[in-house]
């Protein structure tokens, strides 16, 4: 398989822009923002979507053309269906402003020619899991910005590698989760963080119950529009089920790589990453770890279908606060020395029972100006004011390290038989548990996929 070329040298690639300019033939005319920075002629970013499923034909594309100053140009997916339905969501929604800024959105197949592409500042991945953290990995060498999709990894280690990476490509990195853009999410935290219930003892998080709906376990050959090797990638070798990939020519049912630990580790990492990154975010630890953990669970008994059914997990932290994440119900509930805040997710909007507090008063409180302030605006919206501005999105990739990690600590030690461990959050190391620290690093890669090649 071929490799991502290297990206041009900032010098040759700015005296290729100048050719541009000037309007030599044959010197592109579309230039990615990061020759510019954050004053770049009209100041659009340009972006590339790979993996073009439900989520991103809903929430991701949708979200970024909101976006003043974003440009789609390129879709990239192994299932051609999927891909024409993506290119067409953005022909048609760019048509539409008549603003002759739209040049039309071009298509890959493999996520490497789209990497390859120089026209193109970022990428928003939106695969299945297992392939992640490779292709993030991939588009910070090939010098991209990243959205990634939560969660962000299926290993404790490969965080770490993608972290340091981000970190050694000055590349922009965002956790596309929403939750710290809805207002009663970030009120609570805010709240919280400013000391409205005192000192935090307690955090409390929930994810939803899974599903596992009857479908059969049916060996056929792929669909022709599905390039299956590619889709299964650094996975294991197995035979084509529909069942353990998505439906054909359907973007609203929810695939069924979700509930296959093959590909994803179900709803303990997939909305724990939502929940438990504002129940960090509230109590100031989204940026180190738990120091204790002990969990239990129950795994379904399925031959494709086998995350978790059920599972209940307790974390102690080196300051002493104690988190309980359970499957259930989303929610994320505050336990502080002076009251309590309570974010029910499935609450209605105007519903009181959305968001409340042991006393109703403390949702009446006004943030002073030198009090803790974040910015409340959309998950895309903050990403692409840190590719202009060269800064640090509000859920970076530490961040996104730490609260995904903390969803594998507790499958962990649900697959370890609901053991207690000791975890080191500086060195991200098990104390005294061989066991555990091999399941927190990902295993080989089907060849002939491996970071070093990417």
């Amino acid at each position: 398989m071929s490799h991502i070329h290297l990206p041009l040298t900032r010098r040759s690639f700015l005296r290729r822009a100048s050719a541009a300019i000037a309007g030599i033939a044959g010197a592109p005319t579309i230039l990615p923002t990061s020759v510019f920075g954050a004053n770049a002629p009209s100041n659009r970013v340009t972006i590339g979507f790979i993996g073009c499923g439900r989520q991103c034909y809903y929430a991701n594309i949708p979200g970024f053309l909101k976006v003043a100053g974003v440009q789609a140009v390129a879709v990239c997916d192994v299932d051609s269906w999927r891909m024409a339905q993506a290119k067409k969501l953005i022909e048609d929604t760019c048509a539409k402003k008549k603003d002759g800024s739209f040049k039309g959105c071009a298509t890959y197949k493999d996520f490497r020619e789209l990497l390859a592409d120089k026209g193109i500042d970022a990428v928003m991945i939106s695969t299945q899991d297992h392939w992640h953290v490779p292709m993030a990995v991939a588009a910070v060498r090939a010098g991209k910005d990243v959205a990634l999709e939560k969660p962000i990894t299926r290993y404790i280690d490969e965080g770490r590698l993608l972290a340091s990476e981000v970190a050694k490509h000055k590349r922009v990195f965002r956790v596309d989760s929403e939750f710290r853009s809805l207002e009663p999410m970030h009120r609570a935290a805010e709240l919280v963080r400013n000391g409205r219930i005192g000192k935090v003892r307690v955090v409390r998080t929930g994810s939803p119950k899974e599903q596992f709906p009857d479908e059969p376990e049916t060996v056929t050959e792929p669909p022709a529009n599905l390039d299956y090797d590619l889709w299964l990638g650094p996975a294991p070798k197995v035979p084509y089920m529909q069942k353990r990939v998505h439906t054909p020519q359907n973007l609203k049912s929810r695939p069924g790589w979700m509930r296959s630990l093959d590909y994803c580790d179900g709803m303990i990492t997939n909305w724990g990453t939502h929940l438990n990154d504002i129940g960090q975010w509230g109590a100031g630890t989204e940026r180190t770890g738990p120091v204790e953990i002990k969990a239990t669970g129950k795994f379904h008994d399925g031959k494709v279908w086998n995350v978790l059914e059920s599972f209940d997990a307790w974390y102690k932290f080196a300051n002493g606060i104690e988190l309980f994440y359970q499957m259930g119900e989303p929610h994320v509930r505050f336990e502080g020395d002076k009251g309590w805040i309570h974010v029910n997710y499935m609450a209605s909007k105007l519903s009181p029972e959305r968001l409340k507090a042991s006393d109703p008063a403390i949702l009446k409180e006004k943030i002073g100006p030198e009090e803790l302030h974040f910015p409340l605006k959309s998950e895309k919206q903050d990403f692409i004011d840190a590719v202009r501005s060269r800064g640090q999105t509000l859920e970076d990739e530490e961040v996104g390290q730490r609260t995904t990690s903390l969803c594998h600590l507790a499958h962990i030690a649900i697959q370890l038989g609901g053991v207690k461990l000791a975890w080191d959050p500086d060195k991200e190391v098990f104390a005294h548990n061989d066991d555990a620290n091999k399941l927190a690093k990902r295993p080989p890669m089907r060849a002939p996929w491996s970071f070093d090649k990417l």
